[in-house]
């Protein structure tokens, strides 16, 4: 089986293997999925919007949860060459320059050439077993991450159902706050009767845990699932089964939780810890509610040293906020990978955020833009000797980024930058007050970012909600979903 070699590079090997099938192929849209279990929604990775599955349907054929009718049209489309909307993230990362590499070689790269070949030459309305599974049971979580919203997480529903939707947001994505994600929990926080966890189960049991490489299991808050101390109990009873499993966690649970992820590390052949951070100290905290740094930190420490997990994960959610001490963190990450005596992997992955997108990086004025990515590419000039190859892409994707993107991402009309900016300043000023964290003094080590907030006090944008909205996470993707269904009904795929 052959799988990308050493001396190639990642676009030298896109070029030979995938763009030479077609410029839009990407294995991820056949043997990779993400499945929100607790209210039915998919998608290939975590970069497309997300979309409803059929509760009749998986009761009948399990493997509905990824083969759904508009997967099967896309995965067309990519066929044909057409350069799916729903894939815009890489296809804009893509067009910046030669020497970028986008996700689409990272989710292609882990499968071999002749899956890669088989999954080509598939009939485009034919099922097919997945390879690598993210699933989510449910979005209960005990953090309320500033760019997360309540359909993902409790903590977030309980700040809406106390303080009502925020106001005066025009961007896009505005309704992310405005509801308090009741859609997301159709089955209630315990899933009774869930077609879809049943589904899972059916489909684990009868085939998914003979053919998939990797299991991985993310919130809400992966640890605080019953289901998912169900599967870590069905891991200890079937030591044979050769499926890697991975969690993702904040990291800010119980002592009692992390003790068993490490004490389950050592019995499960394949385990992977996935945890996400992006930024240093206070301004972690800042981004994501419910962070405490020192005991962020201790915990990473503490799983990592103690722990048998095959490789720890460090995601990074890269924001307009984070770029104040990006660099600090990874210093932080160097230092506990570069321990002496031990001989354990660590690695960070980049993340461009894109949604809402006030908060992407977009939204900065040039003059931060410019000073930010002078400093980063000194700063990587300094510091590519302590990183892993996969990481110095990264960085130099962002920092291209940073240079060149002016319209972030956006499978919707994209807003304006002075309504985008308006946002920015709208949205935290109220996320400061309704979670205490002033945003002056969790970001007083960054005097030109406060220079520019300053700039927009007293905006007059104004958007008042004065009840929730009725709203879930296929609604942004809508447009998209409905263009693939048009076009397949024009050109006869479908009726």
């Amino acid at each position: 089986m052959t799988k990308k070699g050493d001396s190639e590079s990642p676009n030298e090997w896109m070029d030979k293997v995938v763009n030479s099938k077609s410029s839009a192929f990407c294995g991820a849209k056949w043997y990779n999925a993400t499945v929100w279990l607790g209210n039915g929604m998919t998608a290939s990775c975590h970069h497309p919007p997300p979309h409803q599955i059929d509760p009749e349907e998986v009761k009948k054929n399990p493997k509905a949860l990824h083969n759904t009718p508009y997967k099967k049209l896309v995965r067309k489309e990519m066929q044909e060459g057409i350069q799916t909307r729903e894939c815009e993230y890489c296809w804009k990362i893509e067009e910046m320059q030669d020497d970028v590499v986008s996700d689409r070689y990272y989710k292609s790269s882990i499968y071999t050439d002749e899956e890669l070949d088989a999954a080509f030459n598939t009939p485009w309305d034919q099922d097919v077993t997945l390879k690598t599974l993210e699933i989510a049971f449910d979005n209960n979580c005990n953090f309320a991450c500033s760019y997360c919203n309540a359909g993902f997480s409790t903590t977030w529903a309980h700040d809406v159902n106390k303080n009502g939707a925020y106001q005066d947001l025009n961007s896009e994505g505005w309704g992310a706050f405005a509801h308090n994600g009741s859609w997301a929990q159709p089955y209630g926080k315990k899933n009774q009767d869930n077609p879809y966890v049943e589904a899972f189960w059916k489909w684990w049991d009868s085939e998914l845990q003979y053919s998939l490489t990797q299991l991985r299991v993310t919130g809400g808050e992966a640890t605080v699932s019953k289901d998912f101390w169900k599967l870590i109990d069905w891991y200890e009873q079937n030591p044979q089964c050769d499926v890697g499993l991975g969690v993702n966690s904040n990291l800010g649970v119980k002592q009692a939780s992390l003790d068993r992820l490490v004490e389950a590390s050592h019995f499960i052949k394949d385990f992977e810890l996935y945890t996400s951070n992006e930024s240093f100290g206070a301004h972690a905290e800042y981004i994501r509610d419910g962070l405490i740094w020192d005991d962020w930190l201790n915990n990473l420490e503490h799983t990592y040293f103690n722990g048998n997990f095959s490789s720890v994960h460090v995601m990074m959610t890269l924001n307009a906020l984070c770029l104040g001490s990006l660099d600090r963190f990874h210093e932080e990450i160097f230092r506990i990978r570069q321990t002496p005596g031990v001989n354990k992997t660590m690695m960070v992955s980049y993340n461009i955020l894109r949604f809402p997108s006030f908060q992407s990086i977009t939204t900065l004025p040039k003059d931060i833009r410019i000073e930010r990515a002078n400093h980063y590419t000194q700063w990587l000039a300094r510091n590519k000797q302590h990183m892993y190859e996969h990481e110095i892409y990264g960085l130099k994707r962002l920092i291209a980024y940073i240079e060149k993107v002016d319209h972030g991402h956006s499978v919707q009309q994209l807003s304006g930058i002075e309504s985008r900016q308006k946002d920015f300043y709208n949205f935290y000023s109220q996320y400061s007050r309704r979670r205490n964290k002033d945003i002056n003094e969790y970001f007083d080590d960054w005097p030109q970012l406060l220079t520019w907030l300053n700039t927009l006090k007293g905006n007059n944008q104004v958007h008042k909600v004065d009840s929730l909205i009725d709203a879930n996470a296929v609604d942004w993707g809508q447009d998209i979903v409905k263009n693939v269904l048009s076009n397949a009904i024009k050109n006869g795929s479908k009726k």
